[in-house]
């Protein structure tokens, strides 16, 4: 299933939609503005959690003090949540081991556990995790529950059940395979460009790509673009040195804006991003070009415009943004 932020609807479905809204017959035009304007959004709100919202939920983690804690038992109530392995294997290997660090790398939740174990959370589209009492009512779409030796639990919750827990020994078999942290010492400048130069790709699919660069979604890549001045049907070799360090100046800035602002929270459903004290991020209100479809580019006062790019829904104001 395509993993984009906005569902995708058949033609015929959508003109079903808009005309039961306008109460009449409607013209393929019509139907056009309807795909891209924000009543679309409002079908599906919420985005796969990227670099600020994974790192929101480790921060929230790691105030919970769960460090030293000891996994008593565990439950498993959607055998698919568990990757590679039975749920009774999953129970068995994870009961008896204590939380020794909890960190991030890329959209993975990192939690070392004793033994030279591993858990790997990846919280794909609506994957989410909540802090209760082992004994309380099981929310429905909990899927995964961690219990702990204070008859507390971390419990996952996940409406679309694409969320994915790793138990490995050796993380770094899928860890290895993300590119560098955008917010490291490591992502110098003469390194992206090199890594721009090296390849041939439309730039905003390559962003995309977690082997490329690690954490990054359509979110923060559609604002760090706007912010570049790069249009995202740009080949990633044809970029200057000069398009590129603005390009890595964006990166960094609208992350951070992002992390400051406790990640983004779109729309209320129960699949929209929350950290694990239930809280909804700030950072809705201050993205600049994403889903604001229509609106006026706050550096030119041009209605920004949505296309689809590598078969994700794509935020440009087309004066600012020149391909």
């Amino acid at each position: 299933m395509n993993s984009n932020c906005e569902t995708r609807f058949s033609r015929v479905e959508a003109i079903k939609r808009f005309a039961q809204r306008r109460k009449g017959r409607v013209s393929y035009d019509r139907v056009r503005v309807f795909l891209t304007s924000k009543v679309h959004y409002k079908v599906q709100d919420g985005c796969m959690p990227e670099l600020p919202e994974v790192q929101t939920v480790v921060d929230s983690l790691n105030k919970l003090k769960l460090k030293g804690r000891r996994v008593v038992n565990a439950r498993v109530y959607w055998p698919k949540t568990i990757n590679g392995i039975s749920p009774a294997t999953f129970i068995k290997k994870i009961s008896g081991r204590s939380i020794r660090e909890i960190s991030r790398r890329g959209k993975y939740i990192v939690i070392a556990l004793t033994r030279d174990l591993t858990l790997l959370i990846h919280l794909r589209m609506t994957g989410r995790l909540n802090w209760a009492a082992a004994d309380s009512r099981r929310n429905p779409h909990e899927h995964v529950i961690l219990i702990f030796g204070s008859k507390m639990a971390l419990r996952f919750q996940d409406t679309r059940k694409f969320g994915r827990f790793y138990l490995t020994m050796d993380p770094q078999e899928i860890l290895g395979k993300l590119g560098p942290e955008p917010l490291s010492d490591r992502f110098t400048l003469a390194r992206f460009h090199a890594m721009l130069q090296s390849r041939k790709r439309l730039i905003k699919p390559l962003l995309l790509d977690q082997g490329f660069i690690a954490g990054l979604g359509n979110i923060y890549v559609d604002e760090a673009l706007w912010k570049a001045g790069i249009h995202p049907l740009r080949v990633s070799s044809s970029l200057s040195k000069k398009e590129a360090a603005a390009l890595h100046h964006a990166i960094p800035l609208v992350l951070k804006k992002g992390l400051a602002n406790l990640g983004t929270t779109l729309g209320s459903g129960a699949g929209n991003f929350y950290s694990v004290a239930g809280r909804r991020g700030r950072n809705a209100d201050e993205l600049l070009v994403f889903r604001r479809t229509g609106e006026g580019c706050v550096n030119c006062r041009t209605p920004i415009q949505r296309i689809v790019v590598g078969q994700r829904s794509t935020h440009i104001c087309p004066r600012c943004q020149k391909n």
